[in-house]
């Protein structure tokens, strides 16, 4: 399990070589830059590294995935130009295994299933429908999950993603009717504080693409009442 190496500058370095960096992303951070021209989190572990190792110039980054901007957790990204096709080719064969943690506030049909749903992104809105047959532009998805905690009003999902689309874990736990907490976009009927959604990417665990040895990293949750309860007498 993974220590928090760092949390300079609101940056919570979960594990870091000289290949690669991940760390905690938080609620609000965008990875990337965008047209909204908000500080991305590149930028902000650029600037890590620059202070951390007294570079002068330009520092490499390479961004490896993203997460959605209300959602929190493990981001990893290259230091490299060595390690990013390395991670870019693990990622893109499925050979990072990544765990999600949501809270959602109805019970779900079943105690753990396997979804399949074709899902069609409508860029005007920036958002996806899932559909239960292939219909033009729709993308397969799949994903596992299982109840691993029931709260007083909200129960708590481990998901297990086979595919990345857009939007992917909110649009088919709001199919089964679960939207995750604080998901207004797709049906939870109230936005948390924050901004944030209950969705968090808990897990990951892949083989270093230089070193060849296994890495195993936890995200720590976030710091609120309802995920606190979360950590205790788990169902799995």
């Amino acid at each position: 399990m993974a220590k928090i190496l760092s949390n300079k500058s609101n940056l919570q370095v979960l594990f870091e070589d000289n290949h690669i960096i991940v760390v905690n992303k938080r609620a609000g951070d965008i990875v990337q830059g965008d047209r909204t021209g908000d500080k991305p989190l590149s930028d902000v572990v650029k600037e890590y590294l620059a202070e951390k190792y007294q570079k002068p110039g330009n520092v490499y980054l390479g961004v490896v995935h993203r997460l959605d901007r209300p959602t929190t957790g493990i981001i990893m990204f290259a230091k490299t130009s060595k390690a990013l096709p390395r991670l870019n080719k693990l990622f893109a064969d499925k050979k990072a295994n990544k765990t999600y943690w949501a809270l959602v506030k109805n019970q779900p049909p079943k105690t753990g299933d396997k979804l399949v749903n074709w899902l069609r992104k409508n860029p005007k809105n920036n958002k996806s429908t899932a559909y239960k047959k292939e219909i033009e532009n729709s993308k397969k998805a799949i994903l596992s999950y299982k109840v691993i905690k029931v709260l007083d009003n909200f129960y708590l999902l481990e998901i297990d993603l086979e595919t990345g689309r857009h939007h992917q874990i909110r649009v088919q736990l709001s199919d089964i009717g679960c939207p995750i907490k604080g998901d207004l976009k797709y049906g939870f009927d109230r936005s948390n504080k924050d901004g944030s959604i209950s969705l968090h990417a808990r897990t990951l665990e892949f083989i270093h693409p230089v070193k060849k040895e296994s890495v195993f990293i936890e995200a720590p949750l976030p710091k609120d009442t309802l995920w606190d309860a979360c950590h205790k007498n788990l169902l799995y």
